[in-house]
């Protein structure tokens, strides 16, 4: 399965991170031995300007010329948590201390080893944007409001790229910081699809078919988003999802598309623009709902309802603006120090009782950092 590239590259998805993990590994051991080599051969020269030729080095010399050089530890098993906090009305609360929190890690407490209000922090930014006939409606509406939000959340140190689904995906734009590129990515975004209009199945659009065949690839592309674009990433990392949740053909299950949004450590954001009408019988035929807020539970983020309405999308864009400047982030180091690739389960709590917005875990994949 493929990203197709509408700007200038293609990505395989069966390039894993364990190989680009080892790669990183190896760079290191090679810089490291290196390093080692450049002392031990500075050695026997500067002891060559100040013995005759035919002296042998003193046992001494030779003892300590096979000591082995010191050796690099890089400590990886670290877990860093991105979070918000908010009161019984959904309002953010800012200004709490790591002592307002616990945390555990399947069930058994963690020592929380730093905390910080990120504000801050480099963010990278994934918009993955619905093109498929379902969106004709909307679509515009996403454009227009969906650029508002990139010039008023990134700043000179964040990053972000634009994806459409419908019946493949396409990179529209790759990782920048010019909102001008990423505003004309989003207006490349087009409604492939051929509908005639009126309800579904009666002189209209499709009866939504649940099979295997093409129409909204949504899970795939929140799959390619984690696992392709954000894996490599670091810092904190989102994606905004603009769709009506419906899935039509992907090749992956939504299972699979969270895995992959929690491998990359990455928040999903889901803004529901479901033209219900689309659908007909005021919406008999939608179902998209429930799997979206699968994802966004399991991620950190949530699921906003704004129907086709212009001021709730802009509205649900300046939540999430807000929740992406009031973070915290926790840190600790697991008492599990296995990494075997295996799913913990991670459960944040306030003191005070506050809601916590967070992801429900991660995976300890071997040889990597959990941030």
């Amino acid at each position: 399965m493929l990203i197709r590239l509408a700007s200038r590259r293609r990505f395989p998805v069966l390039v894993t991170t364990a190989m680009l993990t080892l790669a990183a590994v190896a760079a290191i051991v090679l810089w490291a031995a290196r390093f080692s080599f450049a002392q031990e051969s500075a050695s026997p020269t500067q002891q060559s300007a100040q013995q005759p030729s035919n002296q042998q080095p003193s046992s001494g010399q030779q003892s300590g010329q096979q000591q082995p050089t010191e050796t690099l530890k890089v400590n990886v098993n670290v877990v860093q948590l991105f979070f918000n906090v908010k009161d019984k009305h959904g309002a953010l609360i800012p200004n709490l201390t790591k002592d307002d929190f616990t945390i555990a890690e399947d069930g058994k407490p963690q020592t929380i080893k730093y905390f910080t209000a990120e504000s801050n922090l480099p963010l990278t930014l994934g918009i993955l944007i619905d093109a498929s006939g379902s969106q004709r409606n909307v679509l515009d509406m996403e454009k227009e409001v969906g650029g508002a939000f990139l010039r008023q959340i990134l700043t000179d140190k964040d990053e972000a790229f634009v994806i459409s689904f419908d019946i493949s995906v396409d990179l529209l734009q790759d990782f920048t910081r010019d909102v001008h590129r990423l505003q004309a990515a989003l207006n490349k975004a087009k409604i492939t699809s051929d509908f005639s209009g009126g309800i579904p199945g009666i002189g209209g659009g499709p009866v939504p078919q649940h099979g295997n065949g093409p129409g909204t690839l949504l899970y795939d592309a929140v799959y390619l988003s984690g696992h392709d674009m954000l894996s490599q990433e670091t810092g904190r990392k989102a994606m905004v999802l603009l769709t009506d949740g419906q899935d039509e053909g992907s090749k992956l299950k939504i299972q699979d598309a969270i895995e992959a949004a929690q491998k990359s450590d990455s928040i999903v954001y889901v803004l529901l623009c479901a033209d219900r009408g689309f659908y007909g019988m005021q919406g008999a035929f939608y179902s998209g709902e429930g799997e979206m807020r699968k994802l966004t539970e399991a991620t950190g983020g949530r699921v906003i309802n704004v129907g086709n309405k212009f001021d709730k999308l802009r509205d649900a864009f300046d939540q999430i603006a807000a929740e992406l400047r009031s973070q915290y982030n926790i840190g600790y180091t697991p008492t599990n120090p296995a990494q075997d690739g295996s799913y913990r389960k991670l459960e944040i709590k306030s003191k005070q009782n506050y809601k916590i917005q967070a992801r429900a875990g991660y995976y300890a994949t071997k040889g990597q950092d959990q941030q």
